[in-house]
């Protein structure tokens, strides 16, 4: 994105893989709930979430080891103006779809256009970008763009590639759970049991088997995926063997539920992955589509009677630092105190309708860590009081006289989210305020998600330091009413539509960076979300016989990390 790769054209592997690691094994990894779908690039359904990291190829792959870098995958070579207003793509020669049919130029053009008009919505914003996809030559293929839009250089890089011959006049969007897409990656589903289990076999005819990205990675001969009704029941399973991998995301869990028989003998592992990413936003969200939380200061109260202090040490061991920020603990962070320079400047525009604390700054509301954390629950009440809402008899009651309420939309299985709601819950009854929690399975969760048919539930959005294109689809005000995007809050803001503009076509990092931070500033002091606590390195639990590279890469662990450049070792 901004001067060049670290890696030279003749790179013979990636900085934080073991290229020499040996392959075979068979692992096992768990989720939790259920799926009805194998088919990841459609709305539709309820898939294993691992899955589209494994079965298909793009054009580029991604460095975990540099933000904004991508190197050839399928692709053997790349061409781009200075304006970046078009990118040519040359194929490698002998890419192939996992049946052993050839992938042409032909399944590029057509995948970019079935995943654009009938593919899940995350699609949507690149196909409307694209000027026109033309072939160049027998391996190559031209896109061309009608915004101006660094990034799509790369963005069209990262696309799966599809089979035309399977998908050539079938209704992608609907299709059956037996009609598994063809891939050209480095595995293919083996076998599955409807919503219990997926087998996913190496492909032992793999094309990109000896490209220089691929070196060192997909070492593994099987994965198998495990489906548990709650975490609860699958930690018992890794604890019994039955699973070969956790992660793990509470400290104080880490610290002292991993002490069973296996780990004592030395069979299991526990391993941790320090990361320089971005913190992201874990919380609960609340949905500015409808009232109460059309009312800024309404989820400002929100967050002042949200105990955070008590609750992490409650269920932590106060062990986590909370999020401050979407890309706190990293440079794209908004800093403390006022805007200023370039972030000021791209701020003042709209600075009659940003809220309070967007320009002076803003930070969350601390409490002294005791259970009736009266300062929070004071200025809760100050503000909800200022949005027309009173307390009389015990209930929070608006101007009209009807009782405050929402529902909390909670996943079973969510064993920490729910610890974390039935605290809350308890501060919101001292406002007299009613909360309905509602406790779904994971089929009808992802239904109301994708339909937005929600008060406030669990939000958890990873960011990365790259952050682009698919800012829009988190934020955008054309995402805001969008089913099945990623915009839960609902959030429609010029002020954010732009920056994310700006973000886009910024001509260096300087410029990149204070436009990220201003965004983070509007995002945050928008009180969108009641933050929980970030995770500073990734903890992992592992059959001992799994092993991984002496390097991390900056990233740290990932979807891409384990089991992508681990392997067996008897």
């Amino acid at each position: 994105m901004y001067g060049d790769p670290a890696l030279p054209p003749d790179f013979v592997s990636l900085p934080y893989v073991n290229a020499d690691a040996p392959k075979g094994g068979q692992i096992v990894l768990g989720n939790t709930g259920g799926f009805d779908s194998l088919n990841p690039y459609v709305r539709k359904g309820s898939v294993p979430w691992q899955l589209r990291f494994f079965t298909h190829d793009t054009l580029m792959g991604r460095s975990w080891d540099e933000p904004f870098a991508l190197y050839g995958l399928l692709a053997e070579s790349i061409e781009t103006p200075e304006d970046r207003s078009w990118v040519e793509f040359t194929l490698r020669d002998g890419t192939r779809f996992s049946d052993g049919t050839p992938l042409t130029v032909e399944d590029v053009i057509f995948s970019y256009e079935l995943l654009g008009t009938q593919g899940h919505p995350r699609y949507h914003g690149l196909w409307k970008q694209i000027e026109s996809i033309e072939q160049t030559g027998e391996r190559s293929v031209r896109f061309t763009f009608n915004t101006d839009n660094r990034e799509l250089a790369l963005l069209v890089g990262m696309r799966p590639i599809l089979s035309r011959a399977q998908w050539e006049g079938v209704d992608f969007a609907n299709a059956p759970l037996a009609d598994i897409p063809l891939g050209a990656g480095p595995y293919v589903v083996k076998d599955y049991q409807a919503g219990r289990k997926v087998t996913l076999m190496r492909n032992p005819d793999y094309w990109g088997a000896e490209v220089p990205f691929n070196a060192g990675q997909h070492n593994f001969d099987e994965i198998t995926i495990d489906f548990y009704g709650d975490a609860t029941v699958l930690f018992e399973a890794f604890k019994a063997g039955e699973i070969s991998a956790v992660r793990e995301f509470n400290a104080e869990t880490w610290a002292t539920q991993y002490a069973f028989p296996a780990i004592e003998r030395g069979d299991v592992v526990k391993s941790s992955f320090p990361h320089q990413k971005p913190s992201g936003m874990t919380g609960f969200v609340m949905n500015t589509r409808k009232a109460p939380f059309d009312d800024w200061r309404v989820r400002d109260a929100m967050i002042a009677a949200f105990n955070f202090e008590y609750i992490n040490e409650a269920l932590t061991g106060g062990a986590l630092p909370r999020i401050s920020s979407f890309f706190s603990n990293s440079s794209l962070g908004m800093r403390p105190g006022p805007a200023n320079g370039k972030v000021a400047a791209y701020l003042d525009p709209f600075k009659a309708d940003l809220l309070p604390g967007t320009i002076e700054g803003y930070t969350l509301p601390q409490g002294n860590g005791s259970a009736r954390n009266r300062k929070g629950i004071r200025a809760a009440m100050a503000q909800l009081e200022a949005a027309g809402y009173s307390a009389a008899d015990g209930t929070m009651r608006g101007s009209d006289g009807a009782p405050l309420t929402f529902s909390l939309l909670l996943e079973k299985g969510s064993r920490e989210t729910q610890a974390i709601g039935e605290l809350y819950v308890k501060s919101l009854e001292r406002l007299g305020i009613k909360v309905n929690v509602e406790v779904v399975d994971n089929a009808q969760y992802i239904g109301r998600i994708n339909s937005f048919d929600f008060d406030m539930t669990t939000f958890r959005r990873a960011l990365s330091l790259s952050p682009g294109n698919e800012q829009r689809y988190y934020w955008g005000s054309e995402a805001a009413t969008q089913e099945g995007s990623r915009n839960l809050m609902g959030v429609q803001s010029p002020a954010i539509d732009q920056l994310i503009d700006t973000m886009l076509s910024a001509r260096d990092a300087e410029d990149f960076t204070a436009a990220t931070r201003a965004l983070d500033r509007v995002l945050t002091a928008g009180r969108f979300v009641i933050p929980f606590w970030q995770f500073n390195e990734g903890l992992i639990a592992h059959d001992a016989r799994m092993k991984y590279p002496d390097t991390l890469p900056i990233y740290g662990d990932g979807s891409q990390y384990m089991p992508h450049v681990w392997w067996w070792q008897e």
